[in-house]
Formats: structure tokens, sequence, C-alpha cells
């Protein structure tokens, strides 16, 4: 079999076949490794790990306080977590050992795959590690097209994303369902290819770079796209080249066109929620000023008797005007008639709904999974605030209104701020999942915990936003966010933690990154979206790809070869 190395490119000849050149085109291991690691079903994730370490032991992990072989904040998290659970009391209650446990073993597995992606690195040459994971994002492409083609089979639409049939089960939500490799939601798909087309735009790879914002354009995660879009204009005026620029350019083109010609509609939503979220009361602030202009006396100066009688004359003439024009007012109907819009041959014209708004959906249908919502109000109701109000209108996108629970708890509670709340007890997805309401996944009702802080607060937050209609289930809505969950549940302690010996330990090396610059920036962007280190999936890929880049840009001998060379200039 003949390969091209650099370009990506592979050229299959059955008679060259060379299983010794198959052997050594790609590590092996770390893919097996990462496809199995970022499977959403944790018992594949174990088996990820038991595999690799098998095939590598090694537990000497070289934390250190100054120049830490891996980030200093895994092993941070644990005294902080303990502590935060003995100030509490939380172990007072039974329910809660489980629920502490399993947060601890989330940190333990991605503790030890941070150290078998360093170790990967550190003995596996830069040029072997690209070749690997284009074959891992070809893998993850291939399994997003499958996912379509499932969708277009289901319909019998060539363009599912336009397929408003089957009560809308797909249509502008068809992007939800292309997971991926990971079998995870959209979101994780997306920011996975994220990472990807940063990469190969560095790598100045275009073939790749279009496999992977083709599929990242595919899943509509509007948030993650947004994001993406962001960090590639700055990156088009820093640090690339005239042939990065160009690619850059390509892949904007690509989610425009995307856009515009495969769901609109996506488009159309962007714009309401943008206006929703902004829009004010602008008649009634309106109707307010004209009040006010006519009860007024401009300057406060005295109105003479020549002055009143000529404003009595013209009140008099304006009432004999308005009683005219009542006279020939139209009728209603005339109005309605006469407003109607008629095209060309004039016809009247009929415009086409919104489809997008919320009242097209099949709401009146009950699903299981909002089922367990309401439910769960039911059982708490007394306890739940926010899901006791009639009508429900909130002022602000859900996510920010947890940001300010947290912020007006912890303000309230000192003490608490300092080391949280321990894990599980305000803001994190095991607290979610241990609700028993099918939220982040199931948790056996018997074991049931949630912390009253937590119930009046985020879980209060999430039910009165996600029992409703289809108009209010979205990620802007729900208080997921890593920086939430370090500084409720890790407190101030754990939120620097975070910023510097995690955040910090990658972005020391910022002046000589390449591709690893707007990865990081994409990562401190996607704290804000949910719990990622729970997640235990795109993380492992962003700290491959920021280790990889450090080692390139540390020891320039072992950059990867690309198809153009480094030393260009900067444009």
């Amino acid at each position: 079999m003949n390969i091209n190395k650099y370009k990506g490119i592979m050229t299959i000849s059955l008679p060259g076949f060379d299983i010794k050149r198959w052997k050594t085109y790609a590590d092996w291991r770390l893919l097996i490794f990462l496809l199995l690691f970022i499977n959403v079903r944790i018992p594949f994730k174990i088996v990820a790990l038991i595999f690799v370490y098998i095939s590598q032991f090694n537990f000497q992990f070289g934390f250190k306080l100054r120049n830490s072989r891996i980030p200093l904040f895994y092993l941070l998290v644990f005294p902080i977590a303990i502590a935060a659970a003995v100030i509490n009391q939380n172990f007072s209650n039974l329910y809660y050992i489980p629920v502490f446990g399993w947060a601890l073993i989330c940190w333990a597995l991605a503790l030890l795959a941070v150290h078998q992606v360093k170790l990967m690195v550190d003995k596996t040459d830069a040029e072997t590690i690209y070749r690997t994971l284009i074959i891992f994002f070809i893998i993850n492409a291939a399994f997003s097209a499958g996912n379509l083609t499932h969708i277009m089979w289901i319909t019998k639409s060539i363009n599912p994303y336009a397929f408003m049939g089957m009560h809308q089960r797909y249509y502008i939500n068809t992007g939800d369902n292309v997971m991926g490799i990971s079998f995870d939601i959209s979101s994780t798909n997306a920011v996975i290819c994220a990472f990807g087309v940063f990469y190969f735009i560095y790598k100045n790879s275009l073939p790749m770079m279009i496999v992977c914002m083709s599929t990242l354009a595919l899943t509509y995660s509007n948030l993650i796209s947004i994001l993406v879009l962001l960090i590639l204009a700055f990156i088009f005026v820093y640090k690339t080249t005239r042939n990065q620029k160009s690619m850059i350019v390509v892949a904007l083109l690509l989610y425009v066109i995307s856009l515009v010609k495969i769901s609109p509609q996506n488009e159309k939503y962007i714009n309401e929620v943008t206006k929703s979220t902004l829009r004010e009361n602008r008649i009634e602030k309106q109707g307010h000023a004209a009040v006010q202009a006519t009860t007024a006396n401009p300057g406060g100066r005295f109105i003479t008797r020549d002055e009143q009688r000529r404003r009595f004359a013209q009140n008099y003439l304006d009432s004999l005007s308005r009683i005219k024009a009542e006279q020939e007012k139209p009728s209603a109907l005339d109005k309605k008639i006469k407003s109607l819009p008629l095209t060309d041959d004039g016809r009247l014209y009929i415009p086409a709904p919104n489809t997008h708004f919320a009242e097209f959906y099949n709401t009146g249908e009950m699903t299981p999974d909002r089922q367990q919502l309401i439910d769960c109000i039911a059982a708490h109701r007394a306890q739940l605030s926010l899901c006791r109000l009639e009508p429900f209108n909130p002022a602000l996108p859900g996510k920010i209104t947890g940001a300010i629970q947290t912020f007006n708890y912890l303000t309230s509670h000192p003490l608490q701020s300092i080391v949280g709340l321990a894990p599980g007890n305000f803001s994190s997805k095991i607290a979610f999942r241990a609700v028993g309401a099918g939220i982040r996944g199931n948790y056996p009702p018997k074991y049931i915990y949630i912390n009253p802080a937590f119930m009046h607060n985020h879980l209060d937050l999430y039910l009165s936003f996600f029992s409703k209609d289809a108009g209010f289930r979205s990620v802007r809505n729900n208080p997921y966010s890593t920086y939430d969950q370090m500084l409720s549940e890790y407190g101030i302690l754990g939120l620097l933690a975070l910023l510097i010996f995690y955040i910090g330990f990658f972005a020391r090396h910022y002046k000589k990154l390449s591709y690893g610059l707007p990865i990081l920036i994409m990562v401190t962007g996607i704290f804000f979206l949910d719990y990622w280190f729970e997640q235990l999936s795109v993380l492992v890929i962003f700290e491959l790809m920021l280790l990889l880049n450090i080692k390139e840009t540390t020891t320039p001998h072992l950059k990867t070869k690309t198809t153009v060379q480094e030393e260009l200039a900067y444009a």
C-alpha cells in the first residue's frame, strides 16, 4: 500500500501492501485509546485505561510545584474536595457517599488519562501522532455521516434539516443527532471537530480541515459554532500564513453555505434568540414618554392669557378634525382588506409561517424525559419557587441566572466560598444525575440525593426551563458551566486551581504555541457551556494536542512536516 505521509492522502495499491509499514504508519495504541475513551459509556472509558496501562504500565505522574510534568490541578482537586465535604459535614448523610465517591472516580479517570497521553506524546514522534489524528478525525467524520444517513433513511428526505414531517422530530433538531464517534450529545462532536479545524489549519492540510469543518457544520451547535467563527476571525489576523488565511476563508464559507443552503432555519433561530434576549418593551417606554410630553410645562414658564386662548382655539380645531376623521374612518373589514399584501398579478399573497418558532413544534406530546421532570417538580413543588411562577417569563437566559445564583449564594455564605459546598452539592453533572429525574443519565431511585442549596438554586432553575415547551429547552438556559462548578463546589481555591494550574499550565507557553493557542482559547470558552471534566471526552483530545504542540515548539526538530514550509513569513 502506497501512502503519502505528509499530505494526509492515502493511495491504496493491494499488490504493494506492506504490513510492517502499516504498523508504523500511526500509533494504533493511541488511536484505540482515543476511540474508546471519548465514548459516552463509562465502561468503554475504563476499558481504554486498562488497555493502555497494560500495554504501558506506568504510574510516575511527576507532579511538581514548578515545571510539573502534567497539570498540578488534577492533584489539588482531591484535597479540596475532601476538605469541602468535611467542613460542610456532608458525610453525615449516607446517600451523599456514593455521590462523593463517583465525583472522585471521575477525577481519577481524568488523571490516569492525561498521564498516559503525556507518555504517548513523549515516546511518539510528532509525525506519527499527526497521522494518527488524521485517521481519528476521518473515523469520526464517517460515524457522523452515518448518523446523518440514518436520519435521511428514517425521514426519506435528502435534506432532513428541512424536513418538517414526523411532527418536526428532526428538522431544526437534526444536528442534535449527529453524535459522531463519541455517541454523546452533538456539542461534544462539535467541540472535537473544532479542535480538528484549528489543528489542520496550522498543519496546512486543506482536505482534513474541510472534513472537520463539514462535520462541525452538520451538528449545527450554534453556541459552539459562534465561538469557532470568532476564534477563526482572531487567528486570521494573528500569526497565520497566507495559505492558512486562505484556509480560514474556506472554513468560513463552508459554514455560511451550510447555514444558508442546508439549514436556513438555524440562521432564523439564531436571529430570533438574539432578538428575544435583547428585546425591550419599547412601546411601553414610548407611551410613558408621550404622557410626560403632554403633561409637562416646558421650561416651567408662566402661560399668558393670550397663549391660553390660542391653545384653546387649537384644541377646538383639532377636535373638529378628529370628529371628521372618525366619520370618514373605514370599517375594520375595509382596513383588513386594504392591508392584505398582493402578488404582482393582483392575487392575495399569504406568507409562509416562521416554522422555527416553538408553536410549530409538537409540544403537546409529553415525552418520557419531560414527564420525569414534571414528576420531580410535583414531588418537590414546595421547595421550587421558580417552578411555581405562572406565567413563567424569565428576564435573562438561564445560564446567566445560574451564575447570579452562585454568586449570591457564596456572598451570603462566605465560609463556603473558600472550599465550596463539595462535589455534587450545587453545580455538577453528578448533582443533576443524583436527582433521579433522568437528567444527565440514570441514577438508582433508592439512593437519590439532593442538597438543599442545589434544590433551591440550579435544580429549581433547570426544571423551570426544561419542563416547559421547546422554546425554553435550550443550551443557553441550562446552568451547566465548568467555572460555575469549580467555584460553587470547590470554592475560590478550586477556581484558582483551575485557572492557574490547569489553564495556566498550557497558557504559559502561549508565545510559542501555534494551533495550540486557538484550541486553548476554545477550551476557555466552552468551560462556560458544560461540565467538561465530568464528560471525560473532549479534554483528552485537548490535552493531547496541547502537549503535542508544546513538544513541537520546545524541540524544533520534532515539528510535524506539512505541505507548506514552516519557515514562511507570517502575513
